[in-house]
């Protein structure tokens, strides 16, 4: 009989294909065939073809297949997510052929890829969604659709408000809620509101988090208070899975970057690392004040840059010496003080690296879980999506990290110095490193064998065998 091949989906861009591949690996080693699936974006955008690339040679175990471009939606003036939901709904004619021609056992979804679920559902094959974030953002975003309608705009409440969705939800406040969703009629929150509600119509979900660490979400998720008056998919709890650093991956197979080598002639703990994602980015005002309360701090750093976005049409390589204070790039250098890069740095093995003491981070979950399995501390400084959701768990709840403060509209440069200080030098920042040692121990616990994630992937497959055959 034909070994069936789990379909993996993520939707556009590098932040959610890079997650899939981490799912893809641990479905590998369960002895399970599997393909992932990405959609060629439309509008001209070629990074995802070129990190299918670069992942596929990485991961030669690993099926990829590049889904052709569908037709663009037809408004280009509309919010990015309606277009990004727009755009892989018109890849479904291309997913239901890729179907078609396999023997397929299931379909694993982004949690954008909602659209894909009629597919699934018309040919028969089970659909789960694997969410790539925390599922304390999973727990709010599902219960969004039924709590939204009844209170104003997270906008038009004082910044500081508590919001509390569900029952046992920690208070965020207003200002933190989810960046799409801050206008309760805008178009973008009618979007990710229907998003929300249709996850709920998978047979499961698979979360890139630990049973130990939230303990409060999955309680609510589990007792089915989020999706009221309807069943809530069964979680599977599996990560954390994140890239361990490997190389090739994270060069392209090329040379060591040289960040690491001049990471290699730090003393030990002595370096503050600042990195923001793919898609993190500031103006020039606030890259100079960034710089000013770097140097001020007097810390180590190793910080990568990218153009202001309204720039990076024209500049997609930042002028360093344009963008940040004057000298100061050689009065750091000459110091040996600071290393600043160009647009990236190959995140996974700098935040393992025993140089580094500190990481501030935009909190995105991918940027978070590397911290978490390295022990390192964060300072937060989210830029969009859930980020300020994750910053609220980080600091408040788990107490692993601190905020940047003005991170809503400008951080000034003491503010900088204060956390880089704070973190490096004080009593508070060494509890940090203590609590983070045994969330460290608590992630590895569960990743191996006999481990809560190791049983959450066990059960999801024990469900999948069950799903596949009836």
């Amino acid at each position: 009989m034909e070994k069936k091949t789990l379909v993996l989906y993520p939707s556009l861009g590098v932040g959610h294909l890079n997650p899939m591949v981490e799912l893809a690996k641990a479905l590998l080693r369960h002895g399970l065939a599997v393909l992932i699936a990405v959609v060629d974006p439309p509008d001209a955008d070629a990074v995802s073809a070129a990190a299918v690339a670069r992942l596929a040679a990485a991961n030669p175990a690993i099926a990829f297949r590049l889904l052709p471009s569908p037709a663009s939606p037809d408004d280009l003036t509309t919010h990015p997510v309606r277009r990004s939901l727009d755009t892989l709904r018109l890849a479904n004619p291309a997913l239901r052929d890729l179907l078609r021609s396999l023997p397929a056992g299931a379909l694993v979804l982004d949690m954008f890829c909602v659209d894909a679920i009629d597919v699934a559902a018309e040919l028969g094959v089970p659909a789960y969604f694997f969410f790539p974030s925390a599922a304390s953002d999973l727990a709010v975003f599902l219960n969004l659709p039924y709590f939204y309608p009844t209170v104003p705009s997270f906008r038009d409440m004082d910044k500081n408000t508590p919001v509390h969705c569900y029952s046992g939800m920690p208070p965020i406040r207003a200002v933190d809620m989810l960046q799409s969703v801050q206008d309760k009629e805008s178009e973008a929150t009618k979007v990710r509101l229907y998003q929300f509600k249709r996850m709920a119509e998978g047979k499961g979900i698979l979360i890139n988090t630990f049973d130990w660490l939230e303990p409060k979400a999955l309680k609510a998720l589990h007792d089915g208070v989020c999706v009221p008056g309807k069943t809530t998919p069964r979680v599977y709890c599996i990560g954390p899975l994140v890239n361990t650093g490997n190389k090739s991956e994270d060069s392209g197979g090329g040379e060591r970057h040289e960040c690491l080598e001049w990471l290699d002639k730090q003393p030990k703990q002595s370096v503050v690392f600042l990195c923001f994602g793919s898609l993190g980015a500031f103006s020039a005002a606030q890259l100079k004040e960034m710089a000013h309360g770097l140097e001020r701090s007097g810390h180590r750093f190793l910080w990568a840059v990218r153009s202001p976005r309204e720039e990076q049409s024209q500049f997609p390589e930042p002028d360093l010496e344009r963008l940040l204070p004057a000298g100061f790039l050689e009065r750091t250098k000459d110091r040996g003080m600071g290393m600043v890069v160009k647009s990236w740095a190959p995140q996974s093995e700098v935040v393992r690296h025993e140089a580094v003491a500190a990481f501030v981070t935009h909190c995105g979950w991918n940027s978070t879980l590397e911290a978490m399995m390295a022990g390192l501390p964060m300072i937060c400084w989210p830029l969009y999506a859930e980020q300020s959701m994750n910053k609220v768990f980080l600091v408040e709840e788990w107490k692993i990290a601190v905020e940047m403060e003005g991170y809503e509209e400008f951080v000034k440069a003491e503010e900088v110095e204060a956390k880089v200080r704070l973190v490096m030098n004080t009593e508070e920042g060494k509890m940090l490193r203590e609590r983070l040692a045994v969330v460290k121990e608590k992630a590895m616990e569960a990743i191996k064998e006999g481990g809560s994630s190791e049983a959450g992937f066990v059960k999801f497959l024990s469900d999948l065998g069950q799903s596949s055959s009836s």
